[in-house]
């Protein structure tokens, strides 16, 4: 992923990017803004790890944590819609998962759940199963995806 390229197509689109980040711990918002001039992009990102930080600073309901649990398609959709509303941004995504090690029989390691927010739209989810390739491998994986699906949420904006 080409993030300076990003970056441009979202400035050029007059395109403000938020972050909602859980086991990549504000990766995706480094990469962002590893590269000079992006604060014209970038409005912030939230690195909320625990259950408590996802429900304060996002707005995700204790309900939808108690049901589905913190790796789930429902909360990485409540973090994503959290950060477009709690944020200057028209463009948000989401990160929770199980960086590992560890994991269990219903949520292995390397599950990581993904929200796409784009005002005005309906909020997109997915589940990718990295496996177990390692904790680092896998924050990896999920930033590079995170990235992917913000290029591909700014060519669904008009």
């Amino acid at each position: 992923m080409n993030v300076a390229a990003l970056l441009d197509r979202a400035k050029s689109q007059g395109v403000m990017i938020a972050t909602a980040e859980s086991c990549t711990g504000g990766m995706v918002a480094a990469a962002l803004t590893d590269i000079p001039g992006s604060s014209a992009v970038v409005d912030r990102g939230f690195v909320t790890y625990t259950n408590e930080a996802k429900q304060q600073m996002l707005g995700v309901q204790p309900e939808t944590l108690e049901t589905h649990g913190a790796v789930s398609e429902e909360v990485a959709q409540e973090m994503a819609d959290g950060a477009l509303r709690n944020s200057d941004a028209q463009l948000t995504v989401s990160i929770t998962g199980i960086a590992g090690p560890g994991g269990s029989e219903f949520k292995p390691e390397g599950r990581v759940c993904f929200g796409l927010a784009v005002d005005g739209q309906s909020t997109t989810t997915q589940t990718v199963e990295f496996g177990a390739l390692g904790r680092d491998k896998v924050r990896l994986a999920a930033r590079d995806h995170a990235l992917d699906l913000l290029s591909r949420g700014l060519s669904s904006i008009a």
